[in-house]
Parts: C-alpha cells; sequence; structure tokens
C-alpha cells in the first residue's frame, strides 16, 4: 500500500487525524454533546470520548485522548485549567488583578515607559 492510498482501518492513521475524525463525528452527535456538557470534569469527558472512540473503532486511548488539541484544551477547559500558568498556578489575569494588565505598570503611571522583553532567543 502506497503512503497516499487511504487505508480501511483507521486505527492505522496518526493520532492527530483519528482525533480529527472523533472530532468531526461529535459534531451533530446530540447524545455524545449533552453527555460531554453533562460531565463534571475532564476526566469524565474522556470516559465519554473513549466510549465514542471506541464506537467508531478509531482505537483512541485515555492518553491520546488527554494530550492531543482539540480534545486536550476541551479538558483543560473543562477542569477550569489554564492552558497557559504563571506563578501561583494561576492564569495571569488573575494574578495581578488587571484583567490582562500588567500591575507594576498600573501603578507607575500612564507615562511611564513600558519595559520590554526581549526574550530568551
Amino acid at each position: 500500500m502506497s503512503p497516499a492510498e487511504p487505508t480501511s482501518d483507521p486505527r492505522q492513521l496518526p493520532v492527530g487525524q483519528r482525533v480529527s475524525l472523533l472530532v468531526k463525528a461529535l459534531d451533530g452527535a446530540q447524545r455524545t454533546n449533552e453527555a460531554l456538557a453533562r460531565c463534571s470534569d475532564g476526566e469524565a469527558m474522556l470516559d465519554v470520548l473513549l466510549d465514542a472512540s471506541s464506537k467508531l473503532g478509531l482505537g483512541l486511548s485515555r492518553r491520546d485522548l488527554a494530550d492531543t488539541p482539540p480534545i486536550r484544551d476541551w479538558i483543560w477547559w473543562k477542569n477550569k485549567q489554564a492552558l497557559l500558568t504563571i506563578g501561583d498556578d494561576k492564569p495571569r489575569y488573575q494574578q495581578d488583578g488587571g484583567q490582562g494588565q500588567d500591575s507594576a505598570r498600573a501603578d507607575a503611571g500612564p507615562n511611564t515607559p513600558r519595559k520590554r522583553f526581549l526574550g530568551l532567543f
């Protein structure tokens, strides 16, 4: 079988493509979407998604789902975890109280020049 030839077994596809197939299958799947909405946390969502993956014959594991976007992001959102945290495991906007503004800059006044971060690269 050549690399360009489609496979009849979706379990042979890369994880990202299998997750994409699952996401497409969820579009319009009312019962599954309702079950996902009722989930209390990300672990419960993974259970529903694993069941859907099994019914579709995708062969996705719990880890595949938890580590692959967009499912990974849905799980983080359901668990109310920020995708990026700084400091005390709080999203930046919760740390500085300025809804995304730098609190040190707000304290310094409006005419104070902004400090630049040149990055690591």
